[in-house]
């Protein structure tokens, strides 16, 4: 399954941008990066059988082994592509948060989005490394 990251904003050459490659490098299953002007442009295409999952400070929060359980299932019943989209400083429209398969929330708390885009990286990192059965993750 294609994790996929789009993102609105450039994150450039950051602190936040050497963070999120250092652990996009280390997923193995296949994953891409799509930037997106802040405004306007136009979202790729979605594979068949693809899951929408927009990062939202009002979304789910899930455990770690909870989104590893979700990418494992989606993954398990053949889904092609997840999309993980990271919205621009006003976060996502009605209409986008309507069709999503879900919303997800790194806490109560606001995020950076150059800070959201180094979490998600860590978490689909940690969530391919549990499924994996690889040491890196310990719960408590």
């Amino acid at each position: 399954m294609l994790l996929h990251v789009i993102a609105r904003g450039k994150i450039g050459r950051s602190p936040e941008a050497d963070l999120m490659a250092r652990y996009l490098k280390r997923v193995t299953w296949p994953i891409k990066l799509t930037e997106l002007p802040d405004v306007g442009g136009t979202l790729p295409a979605p594979q068949s059988q693809a899951r929408e999952v927009l990062l939202d400070e009002h979304g789910k929060q899930m455990s770690s082994e909870e989104f590893a359980a979700l990418l494992g299932r989606w993954r398990d019943d053949g889904v092609r592509e997840a999309r993980f989209l990271i919205g621009a400083a006003d976060g996502h429209g009605e209409e986008a948060r309507a069709k999503a398969d879900l919303l997800l929330g790194f806490g109560a708390m606001t995020w950076p989005h150059l800070m959201v885009r180094a979490m998600l990286a860590e978490q689909l990192w940690r969530a391919t490394s549990i499924l994996a059965g690889h040491p890196y993750h310990r719960s408590g």
